[in-house]
């Protein structure tokens, strides 16, 4: 009889044991999901290149997200029906069919409390640190488990695709696009960020999906020169011109034939300047394609961060838009892509911003129609479509369905539009106001 008791304690005593181990191990999976799951790649990567092992581990581990969780998963799922049910059989021995009321409550709070809780809220608290130690014995739990998870995995998508449901197993959960404008906007919103800087790093990163079709100077406000013309006009036309680059046609508009720098064509004045005088025979000789540079054509379907690249891989500032047919559609500068990152670059020959948009009494703007959609957007935190139209008269006509008439007014998006004033079929100039400006 004293055998037994003896035995039995033993036996209780041995299994209180491994529920303990199987509860802190329990707590590991909680953290090592929580820490992984959460800890920044950027700051993995930052540590990892100053040395540390862990970090480029983490990294390693983290690669496949599916198979992490899958992994953390079950380990976690394992050890916790095993304590479950080692605890429900000691307290069935103890206290009869009690035990298992009181082996749920137990095991319930030990769970929530020890293998959850705290895990995670330390876990969450300095996930990094955390990753870069779980690291190592993870990779090993995602190795043993890698079969298991893999078969889960094929089950759990055919399930799916009963019910319709596509997944892709090569998507990552974190787009680090996203989550920087994420957190940007969030930062902005609390205060932490400037708009400016936010401006900037959200111009940047939307390079590669915008297209210079979305930016160009349209060729109705794209200033040429007729090569023809005589050497002392085209010398009066640059000069009159607040641009350094000027197009070159001859004979039609669309027949582009050369860039004209202002500094060439004064290099090659001063050298007909250089015995003092000019010669009115110099003069008719003079042609202008000689100190003009080739023109640089690109379709207008172009990202501006491949023509960014271009430029500067061509050394040239200067690029003429087309359409698929070879048409001139407008042109581009570098300068037009930088300000689409560090905001408007005015110099003493640009128009004043004020002259473009006036702020009336009622709290409405008077607004170019030329203006773009997204540079009112960012000048006064709106959130405008700009997906079927570029400028804001191009999406008033859109909008509308029609050529509107001046007088006419519009309300969609959540703000009031009342077309001023029209040349020809294009709107000049509009009056805005946001409805809610409007309401109170």
């Amino acid at each position: 009889m004293t055998d037994t008791a003896s035995l039995l304690d033993g036996a209780f005593w041995i299994t209180s044991l491994a529920i303990l181990v199987l509860l802190v191990l329990s707590g590991f999976f909680s953290g090592s999901e929580t820490a992984l799951t959460a800890a920044s790649r950027g700051k993995l990567r930052a540590n990892a290149d100053k040395g540390s092992v862990g970090a480029e581990r983490a990294l390693q581990v983290t690669e496949d997200s599916e198979r992490l969780i899958g992994s953390i998963l079950l380990g976690n799922n394992v050890v916790n029906i095993l304590a479950t049910s080692l605890a429900t059989a000691v307290l069935t021995k103890i206290f009869g069919q009690n035990g298992v009321a009181l082996a749920t409550l137990a095991m319930t709070a030990l769970v929530l409390v020890f293998s959850e809780v705290l895990p995670k809220t330390y876990a969450i608290t300095n996930p990094e640190t955390v990753a870069s130690k779980v690291a190592r014995p993870i990779s090993y739990v995602i190795l043993i488990f890698s079969p298991i998870v893999s078969a889960v995995q094929i089950l759990v998508r055919g399930v799916l695709a009963l019910f319709g449901v596509r997944t892709d197993p090569d998507s990552n959960v974190l787009a680090v696009r996203e989550e920087i404008a994420g957190a940007l906007q969030l930062g902005h919103s609390e205060g932490i960020v400037e708009k400016e800087d936010r401006d900037r790093i959200l111009g940047a990163l939307d390079l590669a999906d915008r297209t210079v079709e979305e930016i160009m100077l349209h060729r109705s406000g794209i200033e040429m020169i007729d090569m023809n013309l005589p050497a002392t006009e085209i010398m009066a036309q640059c000069l009159a011109s607040s641009y350094t680059r000027l197009p070159l046609y001859r004979d039609d508009p669309e027949n582009i034939v050369g860039v004209l720098h202002a500094k060439d064509l004064l290099r090659a004045m001063h050298k007909m300047l250089s015995d003092g005088q000019i010669d009115p025979e110099e003069l008719k000789r003079f042609n202008v394609l000689d100190v003009a540079m080739k023109p640089y054509f690109i379709p207008e379907t172009t990202t501006l961060d491949d023509q960014m690249r271009n430029f500067l891989k061509r050394k040239t500032h200067f690029a003429l838009v087309v359409d698929e047919y070879g048409g001139i559609q407008g042109l581009i500068t570098l300068e037009d892509i930088l300000e689409e990152i560090v905001g408007e670059i005015a110099d003493e020959f640009d128009v004043d911003e004020d002259d473009t948009l006036a702020l009336t009494s009622d709290g409405a703007y008077i607004i170019d129609g030329a203006s773009t959609i997204r540079d009112l957007n960012r000048a006064h935190d709106w959130s405008l479509p700009d997906d079927e139209a570029n400028t804001i008269a191009g999406l008033v006509i859109h909008e509308a369905q029609m050529i509107p008439t001046v007088g006419q007014v519009f309300s969609f998006h959540g703000f009031r539009f009342e077309v001023l004033e029209k040349q020809e079929n294009r709107i000049s100039m509009l009056k805005i106001r946001p409805l809610d400006t409007e309401q109170s």
